[in-house]
């Protein structure tokens, strides 16, 4: 059986014609047996697709022939099975949710730093703050060494954690890092925005860096918003599970465990017989951002 391919990719661009743009990509993902999510919006496009490899350059060309995503870059790993069930193509307000109006990404982006000027930067042992912009439970299954978390359960919640941040040093160069880059396309703008200086967002998130530098100075895995539920540094699947009842991530003995039963139960949210809770992590999994 052949890899299926997926991709991530987003951009940030003035669009308009949406609902005919939204009905020529879904023929394409229908023609071409594509699953996986498409947001369109004024701002931009934010996809995760999986499929055939010709299906999905058939896609990516038809998108970078829309004026405003010529430059529409992908973020390339393979599956053995398709991680998606369904094939959703949505118009939304916003690619990815933040609710703060002026955080212009288009026309007033933060700084990009390249994953390796990051690793060079870090194997020097230069002074930087890597600022984790994501959601609790996705920084507990891996993030750089001596990274600070921003502390929300969704990225929604990133404003307020961040006006509770302490003052920086200027000095010190503050990077923030989400999984594929998107997050921090909001996120480093309004930390400028809120008077932090020397602001750098990482350029294709964790899944770019794992690409060129693989797990140098990064402990653990990296969850993403699909079956696969997170990749290792060398972008193969990890192993691990999600709990369809609690959604909690499973490590692969949890996942093996009997008390495990798909859309039932795992080790944390298994109930005895007797009704004994046998666990209480109910950490949630949106499947909406990268």
């Amino acid at each position: 059986m052949s890899a299926v391919v997926n991709v991530a990719a987003y951009q940030f661009a003035a669009l308009d014609g949406l609902e005919p743009l939204r009905e020529r990509l879904v023929a394409s993902c229908r023609e071409s047996g594509l699953k996986g999510s498409v947001l369109l919006s004024t701002e931009g496009v934010n996809l995760f697709v999986a499929g055939a490899a010709a299906g999905v350059e058939h896609l990516l060309a038809l998108l970078r022939g829309v004026p405003g995503l010529e430059g529409l870059q992908a973020k390339v790993s393979t599956s053995r099975e398709q991680p998606f069930s369904r094939m959703l193509v949505k118009i939304k307000k916003e690619i990815i949710a933040f609710g703060v109006p002026g955080v212009d990404p288009v026309t007033r982006p933060a700084p990009r730093l390249g994953a390796r000027e990051l690793k060079r930067w870090l194997d020097e042992g230069r002074p930087v703050t890597l600022l984790d912009t994501r959601n609790n439970f996705e920084v507990g299954l891996g993030t750089f060494r001596g990274a600070v978390p921003i502390g929300v359960e969704h990225f929604r919640d990133f404003p307020a954690a961040a006006d509770r941040l302490p003052p920086a040093d200027p000095a010190v160069p503050v990077v923030t890092f989400c999984t594929g880059g998107i997050r921090c396309e909001k996120a480093a703008p309004y930390l400028i925005g809120r008077g932090f200086a020397n602001v750098f967002q990482l350029d294709g998130g964790i899944l770019k860096y794992f690409e060129e530098c693989g797990g140098a100075h990064f402990d653990g895995i990296c969850f993403v918003f699909d079956k696969r539920v997170a990749l290792t540094p060398g972008l193969e699947e990890s192993g691990h599970g999600l709990c369809f009842a609690c959604q909690g991530v499973l490590t692969p003995e949890e996942a093996a465990d009997p008390r495990t039963v798909v859309g039932v139960s795992c080790p944390r949210c298994f109930r005895s017989p007797e009704g004994d809770q046998r666990g209480n992590d109910t950490r949630t999994a949106t499947r909406c951002v990268r």
